[in-house]
């Protein structure tokens, strides 16, 4: 299945899913970026993936910024599009013309958390465990149904950056297996409010 990745930095999780693309019978057709620097792109690159660099600067909207986004991506006429570090809010525009075909991986376990800094927020609650979540995007931030959860333990010696590292060995893991649900056709939005495995609701 053609995909496309969407991201704005280091692109962990982008060389995850680079590496096991051929197992998830998935085929990346293009990494956007909204940062000129994100080094996601090199990653994209090396790989021989085709890159695109969108300056938002140049748009006097999210809606103009988007469309632009929009436009790219169905001339590549993909079926999936993954946020992988993604960090622009995307517009319900967007939302709406790929409904049902974006996913994003969140560093916590949701509800809890939405939005940043959610290893802080987490060591700062005194949480015995935190995680990533895999969802599918709507139009409420971080509010779109849950597909799949991994979760982590967090040690009293654990920092900000410890515990971020633990949860995105665990992203590593999860968000491959998802992304492969969905290329199979196993995994579907139902509805905009229900995500189901297998005609099951998750």
């Amino acid at each position: 299945m053609k995909a496309v990745i969407l991201i704005s930095g280091n692109g962990s999780n982008l060389q995850s899913i680079i590496d096991h693309a051929d197992k998830i019978d998935l085929q990346i057709s293009a990494v956007i970026s909204n940062r000129d620097n994100a080094f996601g792109l090199q990653r994209a690159q090396s790989a021989n993936i085709n890159t695109y660099f969108i300056d938002s600067k140049i748009f006097n909207s999210r809606d103009a910024f988007d469309n632009e986004l929009i436009s790219i991506i169905d001339k590549l006429d993909v079926e999936l599009i993954i946020l992988a570090g993604y960090m622009r809010i995307l517009s319900p525009l967007f939302i709406n013309h790929f409904s049902g075909k974006i996913l994003n991986i969140h560093p916590s376990l949701l509800p809890k958390y939405p939005g940043l800094n959610t290893h802080q927020r987490a060591i700062d609650a005194c949480d015995k465990e935190h995680g990533a979540t895999v969802h599918f995007v709507t139009e409420k931030l971080d509010e779109g149904p849950i597909i799949s959860q991994e979760t982590v333990q967090v040690d009293t010696t654990d920092t900000e950056k410890s515990l971020a590292e633990k949860v995105l060995e665990r992203e590593h893991i999860l968000y491959p297996k998802v992304i492969h649900w969905y290329t199979q056709r196993r995994l579907k939005l139902k509805n905009e409010v229900t995500a189901t495995l297998d005609g099951k609701k998750i």
